[in-house]
């Protein structure tokens, strides 16, 4: 049977102009001797991912050369005929709190490139040295920000089909690595040595809400070995602002796992 494909119905203009479609395939993934298609995500373990199909489809020899996958990205984007006919599909998705809070603290706080165009789109009208995670959410409620870097851009829009395999929680990584070498015999390769964008070496804090420090203090706490956790990025406030802007990831993540696995405020 032909997989469905998720926006094809969503613009009765030509295919290749459905702005919809051609996003979410353009962040497929082959995985060709199994014949299975991987829609990646953006900070949702994207670069382990992508260097391990980079492994598995014979490009690369290992972790070394993983610098590689920079420039590949569309490398082994499935073609229509490819998507169809896949025996095998998967996505990886991310409790949406989570997720964001990990842009911010990894992209921002370290002043990668994207803060930089964040900025740009802003008018350079911020700092970045003391924009906290609070100026960050609000500023995804104007017009045209939610949708404007891949980073933080709403996960169903990297959806190609309405229905995939399985999906797969983020926060149970070792149930990826297990059911892919299972089912499609397909290695796993951590890339978290390679990135540096994990926080699994910090240690985590949470006896404050840190909604309101600075970046720059942020960048601090982490050179000495310490990073707010996500949960504590949050208040009640900014809590109802990221559900409202979520709400289909939310109800995504909850369909497809429970409710359970869902951050919560935790103090």
């Amino acid at each position: 049977m032909a997989c469905k494909l998720k926006y094809s119905s969503s613009s009765l203009n030509n295919l290749s102009q459905n702005q919809k479609h051609k996003f979410s395939i353009t962040h497929s993934i082959m995985i060709y001797q199994a014949n299975a298609v991987y829609s990646f995500i953006p900070k949702n373990a994207c670069s382990t991912m992508r260097l391990s199909v980079a492994h598995a489809n014979g490009c690369i020899d290992s972790i070394e050369q993983g610098h590689w996958i920079h420039a590949n990205n569309g490398t082994f984007n499935a073609t229509l005929g490819e998507a169809i006919k896949a025996d095998y599909t998967f996505t990886i998705l991310r409790c949406p709190f989570r997720r964001l809070a990990s842009v911010f603290l990894d992209k921002f706080v370290a002043k990668e490139p994207l803060a930089w165009s964040y900025r740009t789109r802003l008018e350079r009208k911020i700092e970045l040295d003391s924009l906290t995670f609070r100026d960050f959410v609000k500023s995804l409620t104007k017009a045209g920000m939610l949708r404007s870097d891949i980073h933080w851009r709403p996960q169903v829009d990297f959806l190609l089909y309405s229905q995939y395999h399985d999906y797969f929680c983020l926060e149970n990584f070792e149930e990826i690595v297990r059911v892919l070498k299972d089912k499609i015999d397909f290695k796993v390769i951590d890339a978290r040595s390679l990135t540096n964008h994990g926080l699994s070496e910090l240690k985590a804090i949470n006896t404050d809400c840190f909604a309101d420090s600075e970046a720059f203090d942020i960048a601090i706490m982490k050179r000495n070995g310490e990073c707010p956790d996500y949960n504590s990025m949050y208040d009640d406030e900014l809590y109802l602002t990221v559900s409202n802007l979520y709400r289909e990831d939310i109800q995504l993540y909850k369909d497809k796992f429970s409710d359970s696995d869902i951050l919560k405020i935790v103090r």
